[in-house]
Parts: structure tokens; sequence; C-alpha cells
């Protein structure tokens, strides 16, 4: 019996040049309550998509006329705005290009799979459709807003502050947060970031870190009074970090005086000279705020420059992360960047955590934090002291890890 009732059943199209493939995953895609449409050409599919816009699209890299990085940019071109998944039957790294292609051209990207396909893995891949199911609570996807709702929303003090907690390797405990922005709206519900913040003007963008920076600020002296000091993570952009405003903003906090305020800057904002070579950097570090290269390891940093900047800590991308125990490569860069903390006297975060079973591998390369779905979502600020109550299983997850970890190749 199938896992979806016949009236919820959605409609995937496969683009596959391999005929026997095709068949293995149309019956797995019947098990799992999905129709399925099958073809070798990526006109006729596209044609397909323009009539009925399907719910995911299942393609191949190698196939017929086109290779599968055109395809892509077919599908966005086509504003398609259901979900892809890549078959893999080249090299990895081919695989995530195309991966990374998919997401930069605003695709709805599930990952990939390598041939032969598994049933326990393509179900594992289609979770997030949640086809027949209820919807999820935060909205994502394009922006789908008008600059002048987005100014309302600005006005009325709609965009709130969720926090993703983040947690200590050493003792498991939760010791800091990273404010995130959401759009509270009053007739869809909560809103993603990815839904708003394109639409956002300069003037605006600074408006809403204020914003979220002195939300972020009032509820952490809010914890405080509970006896919970933790580290308040706060994203900003390069016009934000150049801004002496970021300074007023915590002035009347002493030097050390909890929370400790951490500013988070892309790997590409973060390597310009004249960005944190500059004297607003010095100032922020003489207030008592840190700085941090949020994403590391996506763009190229000057070694020898991060060397010299007054960063303090260095937050791995969370592409590595997600398959630390697959791709040795991305293991290798995982434990690169954590001596190169310890070598620095920085703290080294791994984002992105999904599964406890990473966390003995991210200790032993010298990650020394963590954050990540695996284990905890964002939650609002009245859930935070509850959480720092609990004792989540990572301590027993890494002690109890019995595999051998050996070497990095």
């Amino acid at each position: 019996m199938s896992e979806l009732s016949s009236e919820t059943r959605a409609l995937a199209v496969v683009l596959e040049a391999d005929p026997d493939v095709a068949a293995v995953l149309s019956l797995q895609l019947h098990v799992l309550g999905m129709e399925s449409r099958y073809y070798r050409q990526a006109t006729p599919l596209l044609e397909e998509i323009a009539r009925c816009q399907p719910q995911l699209v299942i393609m191949g890299l190698e196939f017929g006329e086109l290779d599968g990085i055109a395809m892509l940019h077919l599908l966005a071109e086509r504003d398609y705005r259901g979900r892809v998944l890549l078959l893999s039957g080249v090299e990895r790294k081919i695989v995530r290009i195309a991966e990374r292609v998919g997401q930069t051209l605003g695709l709805q990207m599930l990952g990939s799979l390598d041939k032969p396909m598994r049933l326990t893995e393509l179900r594992q891949r289609l979770g997030s459709l949640r086809v027949g199911r209820e919807a999820p609570a935060e909205v994502e996807g394009d922006p789908v807003f008008t600059g002048d709702e987005l100014e309302q929303a600005l006005v009325q003090g709609e965009l709130t502050v969720h926090y993703q907690p983040q947690f200590e390797l050493a003792s498991g405990r939760l010791s800091g947060v990273e404010a995130l922005v959401r759009w509270a709206h009053p007739e869809i519900g909560l809103i993603g970031p990815a839904s708003f913040l394109p639409l956002l003007t300069p003037a605006q963008s600074k408006r809403l870190t204020h914003h979220v920076l002195q939300q972020a600020l009032a509820d952490a002296e809010q914890w405080g009074t509970m006896g919970l000091a933790l580290s308040l993570s706060v994203n900003v952009t390069a016009d934000d970090l150049m801004s002496p405003d970021l300074v007023a903003l915590t002035r009347h906090r002493a030097p050390g005086e909890p929370p400790l305020v951490v500013l988070e800057i892309t790997e590409t904002a973060a390597m310009d000279d004249e960005l944190l070579g500059s004297e607003v950097a010095a100032r922020l570090h003489l207030s008592g705020m840190e700085v941090s290269v949020d994403d590391f390891g996506v763009g190229f940093s000057s070694l020898s420059r991060l060397q010299l900047l007054p960063i303090s800590e260095l937050k791995v991308d969370r592409s590595f992360v997600r398959h630390l125990h697959e791709e040795s490569q991305d293991a290798a860069i995982v434990e690169a960047v954590a001596l190169l903390g310890r070598r620095l006297g920085i703290r080294v975060v791994a984002e992105g955590v999904e599964e406890l079973g990473c966390l003995a591998l991210l200790e032993r390369f010298g990650c020394t934090h963590v954050q990540g779905f695996g284990l905890s979502r964002p939650v609002p600020a009245e859930a935070i002291p509850a959480l720092a109550r609990t004792q989540l299983p990572i301590r027993a997850s890494i002690d109890g890890s019995g595999a051998s970890l050996g070497n990095t190749p």
C-alpha cells in the first residue's frame, strides 16, 4: 500500500537517458505515492512543466542534447517553482557544482541521489515535499512582496527575531544563539528571510540590522535575569560593519559585560582589505564585540590576511558538514579549517549539523561549537531558557561513538 492516498498523489517528471534507471525510479515513486512521467529529452519535459507545473523534477546530468547544468538554467528561466532532485552518475564534485548552480539560480534543490537509487534514500530526500500533509509553518521561497509591504512591516514591528541555538562540544551545553529575522505576517503567518530580504533597500537593511540587534540585546538582558549568559550572534552586511552606529547601539555595555556580541559577515565580504582592516573593525573589538566569518570555505580567502584581521570565529559552511562521513574531501576541508582556527586561537563553529553521528568527528577535528537542525531548529526567545535547562545527548553521542575515526585521507 502506498504511503499516500491516490487523492493526494503529486506529479514528478523524470529526465534520464537510461530507461532502466527511469523504470526503477518510477516504481519507487509509485510506492511513495507519487505519479511519474518519464522523458529522455529536455524539450518535451519543458513543455510538460509549462502545462502542469509538476511538484518535482528529477534529472540526470548527462542526457540528450543538453547537459544537466544547462537544463537548470532553462528551469530557472521558465520560473519553475517546484523542487529539483539530481541523479548522480558523474564525479561528486560535478554534482555539487550543479547543486550550487541550481541554488544560485533560485531553484529549490533537494540535493542528489547516486545511481542506483535506494528507496530509503529517495524517501528521505522527498521528506521536505510534505506531499498530502499540512503545509510548513514557515513560508520560504522567492520574494512575492512589494517594497511598500515590507516598509509597512518594518514600521508596524512585524519583523521579529528567532534564535538558532549554538552548543559547545566540550560540555554539550547551550553556549550561544544566532539571531535570525522572521516576518510575522498578519495573514500568511511566519515567513522566512529568503522571501523578503532580497527586497530590502540599503536603508531598510540598515534599519533591520539595528532592529534585530536591539531586540536580541533586550532578549539577552531578559535571559540574564534568569542567570543565563549566552553569546549573541547577529548577521550583518559589509555596509553595516563599516557603520559606527553599531558601536553606538551597544555603548551602554562595558567591554566584557555579557552578552558577548558576535557580528557575522560572509567570507567574501570579510576578505576585503578596506572593510576589516578599517578603524571601525578595531573599534568594534575595543567595544567588546567580536567578528565572525560566516560560510567559511565557500569563498577564496587570503590566509595571510586572515591572520592579521580582528576575527574571533570561523563558521564552517554547512555544505562541508552535511556530507562529512560520505565525502573524504569534505572531511579534509573541515579538519583543515579547524586546525587553522586552533593555530590562530579562534573558535570554529560547524554549521548545518543534521545528525548527531557527526559530532565525534567534528570534536576530533577540533571544532569547538556546533549548530544545526539536528540539535535544534530556530526558536522564539521565550523557548531559550527551557532549552538551556534541557540536557541534549551531545556528549553521550560523542562519548558513545564506537566508530573508528582514523585519519582524514
